[in-house]
């Protein structure tokens, strides 16, 4: 692993942006699965609370939706100054986009609602390219500089896109919202960055949409590996971790019939975790008799 991917490694530990649990306490996902790490990639903006912090104002303000992307956009200009390994990672990123496109082919950055736009409204500035800030329900405003606009008809015909995510895992998001609202306009997503791939799917779903695809990193085995070799993680947390990546399933499912208390522990506890364990129960994920 080379020295880029090595400081970005310990940038994801050391804001909190790849967790990884204790042995015997995997994280409950939104899906009511469990896991042995999580990942909250906005956390590269300068951590848990600053990340909070612009999440709370896009929250406030997305609903004006020509205001918000210059909204954003001053607050990330002043972390960029502000913050070393926000600045160094954009600084990365952007060079990775340098050294593998002709930035010269690029006509658009997007970035979808709402952690791309911790990444991709800067990056657009630093190539001096239009953003075109996208939201959940496919609406998309086009800005460059002080100027925004609603974007309306065709108006992109023909003109190829880069689109910045914080994470892929499947694609859904891609698939579901941001390569249509580009498409709708006439434009097609060409090249795909992210700052984190976990290696779930997602780069072979863009690779069928014809996207050219790239991340700064993937979760897999040679991530953890470096992790081990910088003591960010044990030997014991690395097993777990390799044996969820060979097989995520049968993994967690063992550890669940081999740790009966961890699920009715989880029942008694707060609410959104007791929501995940028993939406875990009622799709019966891990096909075992749980409740017995």
């Amino acid at each position: 692993m080379d020295t880029g991917r090595r400081k970005l490694v310990s940038w994801l530990f050391g804001t909190n942006a790849l967790r990884v649990c204790p042995e015997d306490k995997p994280f409950w996902y939104t899906s009511g699965t469990i896991g042995p790490y999580y990942i909250n990639t906005e956390f590269l903006y300068g951590g848990q609370e600053k990340a909070g912090e612009l999440l709370a104002v896009i929250d406030r303000e997305k609903n004006n939706r020509l205001a918000c992307p210059l909204t954003i956009a001053a607050m990330l200009r002043q972390n960029y100054v502000g913050n070393e390994i926000y600045r160094e990672l954009i600084d990365n990123m952007t060079d990775s986009i340098k050294g593998n496109i002709n930035v010269d082919e690029i006509d658009l950055v997007s970035g979808g609602e709402r952690r791309d736009w911790f990444f991709s409204l800067i990056i657009a500035e630093k190539l001096g390219k239009p953003h075109i800030t996208i939201y959940k329900d496919l609406a998309a405003v086009m800005s460059q500089g002080e100027l925004t606009r609603i974007m309306s008809g065709r108006e992109i015909e023909g003109k190829n896109v880069l689109h910045i995510a914080d994470l892929i895992t499947e694609g859904s998001s891609y698939e579901r919202a941001w390569i249509p609202a580009v498409r709708n306009r006439g434009g097609e997503i060409k090249w795909s960055l992210v700052v984190v791939d976990r290696k779930q799917g997602g780069e072979e779903m863009l690779l069928d949409n014809r996207i050219k695809a790239f991340s700064m990193i993937g979760v897999d085995k040679y991530l953890f590996e470096e992790a081990l070799r910088m003591n960010l993680i044990n030997k014991r947390q690395f097993t777990m971790i390799m044996d969820y990546i060979n097989n995520p399933k049968e993994t967690m499912r063992r550890f669940l019939l081999e740790h009966p208390e961890f699920l009715e522990e989880a029942l008694k506890s707060d609410e959104k975790t007791k929501e995940r364990a028993m939406l875990c129960l009622e799709k019966n994920l891990y096909n075992i008799d749980i409740g017995k």
